[in-house]
């Protein structure tokens, strides 16, 4: 009997659904399940000719799952692997092991993917995309988008066919010390950049003073820069990260708050929105 292997071509579409489809029908309950089915779906139709196979091996991939989506690429392609070979009757691959192993990554691989893309790169884009947009230039929008999605695209395709490739010896790496001491340094990474972009970009400052408009004897903003430049916006830098990390406020709660303390600043004259009519 011969040996069955996936072709390019279906593994290409494989990744191609799980590229554009991974948030396929998300909700609370299955998360990225649907995804997952969409993207193995071509694997399983390649590889069995029967119905009732083809359904029994769909079957394996109902179980919840949720990960970081770039990143998750490499355990869709890991699994691609292990279907082939228990498509040629590989005794060691059952519906339990590939279950183990999407359930044992799925962390991991969402702990390396959210520090790495979302912790890192993304604020590094946004950062230069920021930059080139000084001026209200439409340049560092087409930069983002462009930049972003090209990252994203060829980043994947190659998790996707590493995984493949590498199949099961990837656990090893990603679970490992290996993969323990790149979460940590890319953590690391990470809240140096988000706190440099923080720093570049946020700027909180008051316009409160005591005296006359033209003569007044305190300026509490020069006051502050003199002590700590850039005080306001560490406060509320951290005030932030405190009411989302330390009281699992959401994020859109938080900018609600935010646009609340800026109107009552304004009305209260401590913020100046620096408007003029």
């Amino acid at each position: 009997m011969a040996q069955k292997k996936i072709t390019k071509k279906t593994l290409m579409k494989s990744f191609h659904h799980w590229y554009y489809g991974n948030l396929t029908c998300f909700s609370q309950e299955h998360m990225q399940t649907f995804g997952y089915l969409t993207s193995m779906l071509p694997i399983v139709e390649e590889l069995y000719d029967k119905k009732e196979d083809q359904a029994r091996s769909m079957q394996t991939y109902t179980a919840f799952f949720n990960t970081e989506p770039q990143l998750g690429a490499l355990i869709v392609g890991i699994t691609a692997g292990l279907e082939e070979a228990r498509a040629n009757g590989s005794e060691e691959v059952d519906d339990e092991t590939i279950n183990g192993l999407r359930a044992g990554l799925m962390g991991p691989v969402a702990g390396i993917g959210d520090s790495l893309v979302v912790g890192t790169l993304i604020p590094v884009i946004l950062g230069i995309a920021l930059g080139l947009s000084t001026g209200g230039s439409p340049i560092g929008a087409i930069f983002y988008i462009i930049v972003w999605n090209l990252l994203a695209y060829f980043g994947m395709k190659f998790a996707y066919f590493k995984g493949y490739e590498l199949g099961d010896k990837a656990v090893e790496f990603l679970v490992g010390a290996q993969g323990q001491a790149i979460r940590k340094a890319v953590s690391i990474v990470g809240g140096m950049v988000v706190g440099g972009v923080a720093a570049t970009w946020v700027s909180v400052k008051t316009s409160f003073q005591l005296g006359s408009a033209k003569h007044p004897y305190l300026v509490l903003q020069d006051k502050l820069d003199a002590v700590y430049p850039g005080l306001l916006t560490a406060i509320f830098i951290v005030f932030c990260w405190w009411l989302m990390a330390k009281k699992n406020i959401s994020p859109i709660k938080v900018m609600l708050l935010l646009v609340v303390i800026a109107l009552v600043g304004v009305l209260v004259g401590f913020f100046n929105p620096g408007l003029s009519y």
